[in-house]
């Protein structure tokens, strides 16, 4: 998840001149210190939703301004950045975490933590999959075994993640339901990884209204992404987003351009000779791009 970040600082590089210049003129021992250390330090702050702008973007203030230095940090962001106050757009539904930092004279610090529960995903940026990280049994409940094969195969959804083992020949899918919006190009990617390899293994994703059904195969539309063992991939460890190790695979990987607004479903299926430690996946996203 990508978060757009606009930066609106006071700079206080004035303030840091003029302290600098004080602390310079200062004995470089007075007993235990020179005493210049800043004390009650507020790292207090306001979260404020920017309701002309996008619902999904959150404007966050400090509450005062008696610091050096002021900085944020979300969870899943960019990184920690400076500022009095930022403006930050979540694509994402979820619960965030906003962590503003103030420090004042001779390295003291504050830390005030507020948490962001963001309801919905904005409905271009966000991720329309829902329970892509299989972190909790709400994401975990959001996915339907499609059972190709009867048995040989199996998914386990556990431990953050969903992996499928076994071999034989045999496969076996997830899918769930996803809103789509005429007109709108989707690209859809997902971390994959193997601490094996496998040996004469498919791996592929579908985009497609057709419901699937337990006990048939399901290529409806063609598969969008892939990745297979006689594409010449996958046969030793991997680990990345599918976009990048998939092979075996014609043109983007990922691409589904919604020809109606409607429910589809999207597919992913695995199955093969033999999955050795299995295939995993993590992250599942499938975001619109205009």
């Amino acid at each position: 998840m990508n978060l757009s970040i606009k930066l609106k600082s006071i700079t206080k590089f004035l303030s840091v001149v003029i302290l600098a210049a004080i602390m310079s003129c200062q004995p470089d021992k007075l007993g235990e210190g020179n005493g210049l250390v800043a004390s009650d330090l507020d790292a207090s702050f306001t979260i404020t939703q920017v309701t002309d702008n996008n619902n999904n973007t959150y404007l966050f203030t400090a509450d005062n301004d008696q610091y050096i230095t002021s900085s944020w940090d979300v969870t899943g962001g960019d990184g920690i950045s400076v500022g009095d106050t930022e403006e930050v757009f979540i694509p994402d539904a979820g619960i965030y975490n906003v962590k503003h930092t103030v420090t004042g004279i001779g390295g003291a610090a504050n830390i005030v933590t507020k948490t962001l529960n963001v309801e919905i995903s904005d409905p271009i940026a966000g991720n329309i999959v829902k329970g892509g990280r299989f972190d909790t049994d709400d994401d975990i409940a959001e996915w339907t075994v499609l059972n190709i094969s009867a048995s040989g195969t199996e998914w386990t959804l556990a431990d953050g993640k969903a992996t499928v083992t076994g071999g034989g020949w045999n496969q076996k899918g997830l899918y769930q339901t996803v809103d789509v919006i005429e007109g709108l190009t989707y690209k859809v990617d997902m971390l994959v990884s193997s601490t094996s390899g496998v040996q004469n293994t498919w791996f592929e994703v579908f985009a497609s209204s057709t419901q699937p059904v337990d006990g048939s195969d399901y290529s409806d539309g063609g598969a969008i992404a892939k990745f297979s063992t006689w594409g010449g991939c996958a046969n030793e460890p991997f680990s990345g987003k599918l976009s990048i190790v998939g092979c075996d695979f014609n043109g983007e990987q990922g691409i589904y351009i919604a020809e109606a607004t409607e429910t589809i479903y999207l597919v992913i299926k695995c199955g093969g000779e033999d999955l050795k430690d299995g295939v995993s996946i993590d992250n599942v996203e499938m975001r619109a791009l205009n």
